[in-house]
């Protein structure tokens, strides 16, 4: 036995490892894994993978994210929500935004009322697993559109389920998004 103190043994200095990578983004993946994995087993793995990966920030304005094709042809109180979104852009029927934004599962978070300027609204789409929008997409046979959808918006916020309520899960969105 040394009465000498050993130098600390120097750790490896570990790379920066960038985003992960999500499996779900793959529909081939996801098909198998609903083979063997109940529904809400799924959306707890998947919504675990989009956690870790983090919003993709891709496409940030509602009216272009490639994810949000088939919701922007949906209609519903008579408009499609493409109709709407420009209907929003263009400053006209603002008392309607939010029961048209609430038909789609969507929650404006924050949005500049100001007839001429631009709207910077935060669009918050509810990717719950009882959202409004699920069977849009499950008619469509997108079963993975969480996935796509996180890959597209600017940021995911998961709320993690307690006792009396389930997880809830929001894409955000820009509409008249910001410069870079």
């Amino acid at each position: 036995m040394t009465t000498k103190k050993q130098p600390p043994v120097k750790q490896p200095a570990e790379a920066p490892t960038g985003r992960v990578g999500n499996p779900f983004l793959n529909a081939e993946f996801y098909n198998r894994m609903r083979d063997y994995t109940e529904r809400d087993a799924a959306f707890s793995k998947e919504l675990k993978s989009i956690g870790e990966s983090g919003a993709g920030k891709q496409s940030t304005d509602i009216r272009t994210a490639p994810s949000l094709q088939l919701l922007r042809a949906v209609v519903k109180k008579g408009l499609s929500l493409d109709a709407m979104l420009a209907r929003m852009v263009q400053g006209v029927e603002s008392g309607l935004w939010e029961p048209w934004m609430s038909a789609f599962g969507i929650e404006i978070r924050g949005v500049n009322y100001a007839k001429p300027e631009q709207r910077n609204a935060r669009l918050a789409i509810d990717m719950s697993l009882a959202c409004k929008i699920n069977s849009v997409f499950a008619n469509a046979g997108v079963t993975n559109w969480r996935s796509l959808v996180a890959e597209d918006c600017v940021q995911i916020q998961i709320d993690k389920p307690t006792e009396t309520t389930g997880a809830k899960v929001y894409a955000i969105f820009y509409l008249d998004a910001p410069d870079k």
